[in-house]
């Protein structure tokens, strides 16, 4: 990425932080709510800022971040464009997680039973994904794995809907299940950082590996790259970051699929750059999209992930689009 592009994203994503910070219903004036949240105090504004709109745009931030580098080296691992995080079964097996801890009443004991059994689904997903994919495995192998996995997971998920036993359980599951960072704290935010902390450190140093993998599994065994490890590097990173998100946010698709694309232009083919690239365009894009919630509809809860559907899909249908026109 270019310095002149590197400082629009970083200043992109410093306005869209601050922006987060500022919109909500409490109505109050920029400088107020910059001055309570700096300077603190016990009024209610201070504590909206310090307890509701921080944390929240940091989850934002680092959810988009995870979702973002998640996306990019998913794609230079299988060598495919249409890859997201959502395609190995990570976001399947967290979301199966959190709807048991909701349907058996688990989530209601403590506050952090929710995103704690979300992360046990995730690592679950993950482990199921390394034993049928086994420690040899192709890239096709890991993707029909993936593919098996998360179907499981939703077929899972379905079967837990229907046995709720009531409605109100039952819409308390699907709106879940949409994303949302309403009513978040400090709690989700420590709860979940330090996975994707690992997320980041496990697949932010994958670049050189990627880069050799566009030259074929073959060439780049030939220079040096241990597949098996990368492989697995990239398994448990995925799985620590997304697992995280999806533990505190629910399923937000799209971010994983589209940041890349966006950030391609800028950076070229390389894989090794298009993780940092992706990281920052993915924070940009959840940051946007949940200010887009506030904005659009304030008097009712639309959901993160709903959002970030109505933008993901169109830009899925345009890239097959795109490709089916390359093959001609």
């Amino acid at each position: 990425m270019n310095r002149l592009a590197l400082i629009a994203i970083l200043a992109l994503i410093a306005s869209l932080f601050v922006g987060s910070l500022l919109i909500g219903p409490a109505g109050a004036a920029p400088g107020a709510s910059l001055r309570a949240l700096v300077l603190g105090g016990d009024g209610p504004l201070a504590l909206v800022m310090r307890e509701i709109r921080l944390p929240r745009a940091l989850l934002a931030l680092a959810i988009g971040l995870s979702l973002g580098v998640s996306g990019a080296a998913l794609q230079g691992y299988l060598r495919n464009p249409l890859a997201e995080p959502g395609l190995i079964g990570v976001s399947g097996g967290a979301a199966l997680g959190a709807v048991i801890a909701l349907q058996t009443g688990f989530a209601l004991a403590f506050p952090l039973a929710l995103p704690g059994a979300a992360l046990l689904g995730a690592l679950g997903a993950v482990m199921l994904i390394l034993g049928l994919a086994g420690s040899r495995g192709s890239s096709l192998t890991l993707i029909l794995a993936g593919v098996a996995i998360s179907a499981l997971a939703g077929a899972l998920t379905s079967l837990v809907l229907n046995l709720s036993p009531n409605p109100f359980a039952a819409s308390e599951i699907v709106f879940w299940m949409m994303g949302s960072l309403s009513d978040r704290s400090f709690a989700h935010l420590w709860l979940a950082l330090p996975f994707m902390v690992i997320g980041w450190a496990l697949l932010l140093p994958l670049g050189r590996g990627l880069d050799a993998l566009t030259l074929g599994e073959d060439a780049a065994e030939a220079m040096g790259v241990r597949l098996a490890r990368l492989r697995l590097m990239l398994v448990l990173g995925v799985a620590a970051a997304v697992g995280a998100s999806v533990a505190v946010a629910g399923a937000i698709g799209f971010v994983g699929l589209v940041a890349p694309h966006l950030m391609r232009p800028f950076v070229g083919a390389r894989p090794a750059p298009l993780l940092y690239a992706s990281a920052l365009c993915g924070a940009a894009l959840v940051l946007g999209a949940d200010i887009a919630v506030r904005l659009v509809m304030p008097e009712r809860d639309l959901k993160l992930g709903v959002m970030m559907a109505l933008v993901g899909a169109p830009f899925f249908l345009h890239l097959v689009f795109r490709m089916r026109g390359a093959f001609r």
